[in-house]
């Protein structure tokens, strides 16, 4: 098994280990693996493996990919997962972001994050330049921990947590990968690269292989000035037709107007507040503004779809 970057292993590590020593009555009956001895585990585990720790605190592995829900792409990373930390549970959180989008696809992967446990590891594949020069990552923000390209898919999650990191738990780090596997395919990084860092991350150990497995870099380098910290476009049309914008609710008012293909659309607090087949703005169940009509699909209503544009009036 190969050495992890030794800051990569330590913060990682070092996480989950301060997970578990908040509960006194954790016991382990779980060896450290020889892995994590050699990268300095024992010292910060003191007694806990990182099987044990990550598993007391809840932590899982959340799968975000626009591969869609047919062919075998999913199922085979989930086969590498379940290899490396077949302890951990494996969540499909979305398996249609908008294909090649990474764009659109990083606001809802923000919107999306934050209903999962602390050690929590995301494996983020929007990936339409996989075999190009694009870098792979590793970023830590906050409580979770994501692995995917360095295309601007992690862009808002870096961007946020940048914005409330207040403390040293609340950090926001980020890795290059340069650690390789034996088999790369050209085509699929997912399964072959993205899958086995973040199956080790989620179990405290250290990935397979040499050479070293990441540098340390600024995560603001991994940002793109021209992307706003909200986006007023559409980034996903859900299965009922309604229309899920990158504007965090929490910044508008109630009596605030969404303009969109043309119409003055007003706040509803949900569907029934408004006659059947009306056109209406809400504060969705994830804290995004989401375009609606009651009963009917707003995009056929209103003729919208990816990456058109909203305004606020």
């Amino acid at each position: 098994m190969g050495r992890l970057g030794s800051n990569v292993n330590w913060s990682a590590q070092a996480f989950i280990a301060r997970k578990a020593s908040r509960h006194t009555r954790i016991t382990c009956h779980t060896p450290i693996s020889h892995a994590a001895r050699r990268a300095g585990g024992l010292g910060l585990w003191s007694g806990v493996s990182p099987v044990s720790a990550l598993a007391y605190g809840g932590g899982m592995i959340v799968l975000f990919t626009d591969f869609g829900h047919h062919g075998p792409y999913v199922g085979q990373m989930k086969a590498v997962l379940h290899r490396i930390a077949g302890s951990v549970p494996i969540i499909d959180l979305l398996h249609d972001a908008p294909a090649f989008d990474p764009r659109l696809s990083s606001y809802l992967l923000a919107a999306y994050a934050g209903e999962f446990p602390e050690g929590s590891v995301f494996v983020c594949v929007v990936d339409p330049g996989v075999g190009s020069a694009r870098q792979p990552l590793v970023l830590r923000a906050g409580e979770h921990w994501y692995v995917g390209p360095d295309n601007g898919l992690l862009q808002a999650v870096t961007q946020r947590s940048l914005a409330r990191q207040t403390c040293k738990d609340d950090r926001t780090e980020a890795w290059r990968i340069t650690w390789r596997p034996e088999r790369l395919s050209d085509s699929f990084h997912g399964r072959d690269l993205f899958a086995p860092i973040a199956g080790r991350l989620a179990i405290g150990e250290v990935p397979p292989g040499t050479p070293v497995y990441g540098a340390a870099i600024d995560p603001a380098s991994i940002l793109r000035p021209d992307w706003p910290t909200d986006l007023a476009e559409i980034v996903c049309v859900d299965p009922y037709g309604n229309l899920i914008s990158g504007l965090r609710a929490s910044g508008l008012k109630p009596d605030a107007v969404v303009e969109a293909a043309g119409r003055r659309l007003p706040h509803a607090r949900t569907f029934c507040e408004v006659p059947v087949g009306s056109a209406f703005w809400h504060h969705n169940s994830n804290g995004l503004v989401e375009i609606a009509v009651n009963q009917a699909r707003a995009d056929a209503v209103l003729g919208l779809g990816l990456g058109d544009p909203i305004r606020i009036a």
